[in-house]
């Protein structure tokens, strides 16, 4: 086929993981005109429509969802190709795009880029805060290099590394310190404050406390740790935060935290990465720079 660019596949790849006009255009720094008339003359080229327009919603058609797929294939080849130069000549250098959870972002990020930013100064850091779904999706469809979230996520087609673990906090009113601990268990017959539906650790949280589905009564959510934090000084509940969330969110609010009695609620963070990404070595390095950090 003449005249296929990689920069129209870019284009479609963006429009057929948004399904809107705008965003695509947005996340390629292009105006929406001009992302239109790309998708345009890709259809021309193969003779059919490869979006269908409607008014509220956009499709991809046959043909579009089987150029979609090849062109997340052909594009995650292009990206490695580049990582496979930066890895023959042996430095970290160039870009490199980590995504990381929002329960670890605010604690362990500015750490982060401190740390690779002195190691390596020729590094070029592109960060992308995200729920655990999201990146291993961009990561498996090269458009992240690697991701600090919590393991395990059990992708045969990603490698992890264990970074540390770190226990989790329980968080009540003020007026509840030197309160015996509850139990997980317990905590069902007190009003559980959580994050959002798709963080994992909300469904962590859950599962400690052996949380069943039909007392939703006994849930509040919040989009943040802050939120719920704010929200138990508040006195609407009590919840749990990731140890290193601590010394950031409770200082400013009306609360107590305890531990909880042993077994403890824990969890283990690490980085994940494709197994195929020729920057392996490279990124077995920082995962041991950054465990040293702990």
């Amino acid at each position: 086929m003449i005249g296929l660019t990689l920069r129209q596949l870019r284009y479609f790849e963006a429009l057929a993981r948004h399904l809107h006009f705008g965003r695509a255009a947005e996340s390629c720094s292009i105006s929406q005109p001009a992302l239109s008339l790309q998708i345009k003359e890709l259809e021309a080229m193969f003779h059919t429509p490869l979006v269908e327009r409607g008014a509220r919603q956009l499709r991809l058609t046959a043909i579009g969802e089987r150029l979609a797929e090849k062109a997340r294939k052909i594009l995650l080849s292009v990206e490695e190709l580049d990582d496979l130069v930066r890895a023959s000549q042996d430095l970290l250098a160039g870009r490199l795009r980590i995504g990381i959870i929002p329960t670890v972002a605010p604690y362990l990020l500015p750490s982060i880029i401190s740390t690779l930013t002195d190691r390596f100064p020729d590094l070029d850091l592109e960060l992308r805060e995200a729920v655990t779904r999201s990146l291993i999706g961009d990561l498996k469809d090269g458009r992240l290099d690697v991701a600090v979230v919590a393991l395990p996520v059990s992708e045969p087609s990603l490698t992890e590394f264990s970074l540390f673990e770190e226990e989790f906090v329980l968080v009540r009113p003020a007026e509840d310190a030197g309160k015996a601990v509850p139990s997980g268990k317990a905590l069902q017959t007190m009003r559980l404050l959580l994050l959002e539906e798709g963080h994992c650790f909300r469904d962590q949280a859950l599962s400690f406390c052996e949380f069943e589905r039909s007392q939703p009564g006994r849930l509040m959510e919040g989009s943040s740790l802050s939120t719920l934090v704010q929200m138990v000084g508040a006195g609407m509940g009590v919840t749990l935060i990731p140890e290193m969330a601590m010394a950031l969110e409770v200082q400013s609010a009306k609360v107590s935290t305890d531990r909880f009695p042993a077994p403890r609620p824990s969890r283990r963070i690490g980085m994940v990465w494709r197994t195929t990404n020729p920057l392996f070595d490279q990124l077995l390095q920082i995962g041991a720079i950054l465990r040293s950090m702990r």
